[in-house]
């Protein structure tokens, strides 16, 4: 096992997750990313990204000498295996961008020496390995797609532990050598075509955004109806056949994955004639979630939002991690400052968020909830933090007497803001919105 040699293209939360790892079980990685800074700091044991155990993991191979940091594609010569672990962003028609995995493919190419295997963890639409693995045939090197399915703040654990590993390639020595890389037991590793494991990422991903949008339509209906989303999604996640997984209403999806990748299997649906109508509905619901949240305040507001003074806990897209790609809390603050509220915002990792996102939806960051929250009319829960339960409540409404708590995550204990002398709204909740 140890005479393999890995290399992984791109640090990101999958790249650097990959690679560390890999490292851990031993295997001689080697890592190539662009940014010259972020190498450095790689190359210091400074993991860049907030990632549970992350860190430990990275000083951990570097000190070994089995995990190094490059920025030249030529440390990659001598790799047996090397994971494309590049952004796909969306294009403005929905597509997936790949010209970062175009430049890395064509790059490997130059680079590495027959027999190796390129592994495609990037997520890319259907028919790009085929067209990747054509293009570096004749250099005698194989193309394998093997998504991956890393939940950020629990990426570490995840790749440890994976529900499943997919591989889709018609090469037995790429599948034997995946394989052995990821070392896990054969009842997890799914094999299939590249064209089925392209589409199984994007398939999965775009289930989990119509849970998500239909347990907020859910919500919407408990609140005027008199009913709990919660009582009624536990009785929905007790059914084996449903799961009680990604069922919890809250300020709609966002994060690096489930936007793009909806996009991204609507486009490839319209390019072979072929509607996925559910994924078409599943983002226009997600999109008028913002409008949800605005309508409850401004009926609740004696003067509506105009210079409403409301506060935000929570800007990053999930709680525990640093990510405010997508996030549906700043899309929230962006709408309420659009409409002449003054929003601050505070979340336990703000020191991390940069200013430039905040200004660009509005926000004037504020590092102490308590601060935050003083003289607002409104405050609203928008990233399920954990922290904001143990927040002192009672205080909190000794300096925003008569303040809305809107809480879109239902984090809360309600009767303990209801006896603070504030006004509790659940997500779905009797009397909520």
């Amino acid at each position: 096992m140890s005479a393999v040699k890995v290399g992984v293209v791109g640090a990101g939360y999958v790249g650097l997750t990959t690679a560390v790892c890999l490292a851990e079980r031993g295997l001689d990685t080697a890592c190539v990313d662009l940014d010259a800074d972020k190498v450095g700091r790689l190359k210091a044991g400074d993991p860049v990204i907030d990632e549970p155990g992350l860190q430990l993991l990275l000083r951990s191979g570097v000190e070994a000498r089995n995990l190094s940091f490059h920025t030249d594609y030529d440390a990659l010569a001598d790799r047996d295996v090397v994971f494309v672990c590049v952004p796909t962003p969306s294009s403005l028609d929905g597509a997936a961008d790949l010209r970062a995995v175009e430049a890395a493919v064509n790059t490997l190419g130059a680079v590495l020496s027959p027999p190796a295997v390129v592994a495609l963890k990037s997520t890319v639409p259907v028919g790009t390995t085929r067209r990747m693995a054509a293009r570096l045939r004749d250099r005698g090197l194989s193309v394998a797609c093997s998504p991956e399915f890393l939940r950020e703040s629990h990426a570490v654990y995840d790749f440890r532990n994976p529900d499943r590993v997919v591989i889709g390639s018609e090469t037995p020595r790429a599948v034997a050598l995946l394989r052995n890389v990821y070392g896990v037991g054969s009842q997890r590793i799914i094999e299939m075509s590249p064209e089925s494991a392209e589409l199984a990422k994007y398939a999965s991903n775009a289930f989990l955004a119509v849970k998500l949008s239909y347990a907020n339509s859910l919500a919407r209906l408990c609140a005027r109806t008199g009913a709990d989303i919660a009582d009624v999604t536990r009785c929905m996640g007790a059914d084996v056949r449903i799961g009680g997984h990604f069922l919890q209403p809250g300020p709609g999806w966002g994060g690096s994955c489930l936007p793009k990748d909806t996009a991204a299997l609507l486009h490839a649906g319209r390019g072979a004639g072929v509607d996925l109508p559910e994924v078409a509905a599943a983002r226009t619901t997600n999109d008028v979630q913002n409008e949800r949240i605005t309508t409850a305040l401004e009926r609740l507001l004696p003067g509506g939002l105009p210079n409403a003074k409301i506060t935000a806990l929570g800007l990053t897209f999930k709680a525990h991690t640093t990510d405010t790609r997508d996030s549906p809390a700043l899309r929230v603050c962006g709408r309420l400052a659009a409409a002449g509220a003054q929003v601050s915002g505070y979340d336990p990792r703000l020191g991390s968020i940069d200013a430039a996102t905040l200004n660009l939806a509005g926000v004037v960051g504020v590092d102490d909830p308590y601060v935050a929250t003083k003289a607002a009319n409104a405050i609203l829960v928008l990233t399920e933090w954990p922290q904001f339960r143990d927040l002192d409540w009672p205080s909190i409404a000794e300096q925003a007497p008569g303040a809305v708590v809107l809480d879109t995550r239902n984090l809360l204990n309600s009767n303990a803001i209801a006896g603070a002398g504030l006004q509790y709204l659940g997500n779905g909740t009797p009397g909520g919105y």
